[in-house]
C-alpha cells in the first residue's frame, strides 16, 4: 500500500491563498490548457470575474498539501421567462500520487450537496476519459451536440486529418495574421451592442444563455490568451450584426472557431456576410460553428461533421421545463460549449 493511501483526505472550500498551489496542480495534471499557459490572470478571469458569479470551488487536502481540486463555473440559461440557475463542471485535478482514491467522486458529491439549494442544473462536455465517471455518478447523457465545418483549404485539410487529426492540444505553434479587430473593440460601443441584442431575440421555448454587454465583454473581450476577434455590419450608422471568433491551431490544422453570431431576428443575409468575413479573416484550413444557433450557416457552405461534442447534464431541481435531458431543449452556440 502506498503512503498516499494511508493519509486522511480533508475536503474544504477553496481560498484565494490556494491559487499558486492550484495552478501548479492544474499544470501538472492537465497541461498548459486552451490558452497555452495556465496563468493567474486567466484563472481569475475564468473563476472570479464571471458576471454570473464566482465559481464554486473545492480542494482536497492531505498532510497540509492540496492534492485535489474541483471547480464549477456559474452560468445562466433562460427558457421564455424562466431563469435556470446552472453551473458548468470545468477544472478537475488530482495529484498523481493520489489518483484512483475516489477524490474526484468525493469532491463532486460534496459539491452537488452544497450546490443543490442554489442551482437548478449542472452541465458539462466531458472528454472520453472523464465521461464514464460522470455517468457513474448519475449524470444524464443528452447526446452528441452537432458542430458544422466549412473547409477552406481541402488538400491541407486532408493532409492534416491523416497526420495528426483536428483534435490536438492548445496553441503551441505561434499565430497567424487575422484581418479583424480585437473582440474588445467590436464590443466597445455598449449602447449599440445592447440595442442589437434586444433586436436579436432569444430562441423560443429552448434553453439559451442570456447575453448582455457585460457577458460578451467578459467572455470575448477580456478573455486573456484566447485572442478573440470580431467583425461588424452596419446600416445607416446602426449596428445590425456582429460575429465573434478566434483562430487557433487544432492538431496539424488552423481553425476559425465562430463562437457567436448576433443579428437582428431573422436577418439571414447579414448573418451570412458576417460568417463569410470571419471565415476569410485568416488563412485557416477550416472553420467551425454550431449551425442551429447561426442563421444562414448552411447557406454559407457549412456541413455537419461526424461525432460532435458529448453533452451531459445533472438536473438538481425537479420539474425543469423544457426537459434539459432532451437534446431538442437546447440552443447553444459554440461559444457556450467551448472548453476554456
Amino acid at each position: 500500500m502506498s503512503r498516499a493511501a494511508e493519509v486522511p483526505i480533508e475536503v474544504r472550500a477553496y481560498e484565494d491563498a490556494d491559487e499558486p498551489a492550484i495552478l501548479d496542480l492544474l499544470r501538472r495534471t492537465l497541461g498548459s490548457g486552451p490558452g497555452g499557459w495556465r496563468s493567474p490572470e486567466f484563472f481569475r478571469w475564468k473563476h472570479e470575474r464571471n458576471p454570473f458569479g464566482r465559481s464554486f470551488m473545492l480542494v482536497a487536502m492531505a498532510d497540509a498539501q492540496i492534492v485535489g481540486f474541483r471547480a464549477f463555473m456559474r452560468w445562466r440559461f433562460t427558457a421564455g421567462d424562466r431563469i435556470v440557475r446552472a453551473v458548468r463542471a470545468v477544472d478537475t485535478a488530482t495529484h498523481p500520487e493520489f489518483q484512483r482514491m475516489g477524490i474526484f467522486s468525493r469532491l463532486t458529491k460534496r459539491a452537488l450537496e452544497e450546490l443543490r439549494e442554489e442551482t437548478d442544473l449542472v452541465f458539462n462536455t466531458p472528454n472520453t476519459s472523464s465521461g464514464p465517471g460522470y455517468l457513474k455518478l448519475g449524470w444524464h447523457p443528452v447526446g452528441r451536440v452537432t458542430v458544422s465545418a466549412r473547409v477552406r483549404r481541402p488538400l491541407r485539410f486532408l493532409r492534416g486529418l491523416r497526420s495528426a487529426g483536428v483534435g490536438g492540444g492548445g496553441p503551441s505553434r505561434g499565430s497567424i495574421p487575422v484581418d479583424a479587430e480585437p473582440a474588445r473593440d467590436t464590443l466597445a460601443d455598449g449602447e449599440a451592442v445592447s440595442s442589437l441584442l434586444e433586436r436579436s431575440g432569444l430562441p423560443k421555448g429552448r434553453l439559451a444563455t442570456p447575453k448582455d454587454v457585460a457577458f460578451l465583454r467578459w467572455r470575448y473581450g477580456d478573455a486573456p490568451l484566447l485572442g478573440y476577434h470580431g467583425v461588424r455590419e452596419l446600416a445607416n450608422g446602426r449596428l445590425t450584426g456582429l460575429a465573434l471568433f478566434r483562430v487557433r491551431p487544432r492538431g496539424a490544422l488552423w481553425q476559425c472557431s465562430i463562437a457567436d453570431v448576433i443579428v437582428e431576428e431573422g436577418d439571414v443575409r447579414t448573418a451570412r456576410r458576417l460568417i463569410r468575413r470571419a471565415v476569410t479573416a485568416a488563412q485557416v484550413d477550416y472553420a467551425a460553428l454550431r449551425p442551429e444557433t447561426v442563421a444562414g450557416a448552411f447557406r454559407s457552405g457549412f456541413v455537419p461533421t461526424p461525432g460532435g461534442l458529448t453533452f451531459v447534464v445533472n438536473p438538481l431541481s425537479d420539474g425543469l421545463a423544457p426537459d434539459p435531458t432532451d437534446r431538442r431543449s437546447w440552443a447553444l452556440s459554440l461559444g457556450d460549449l467551448e472548453v476554456f
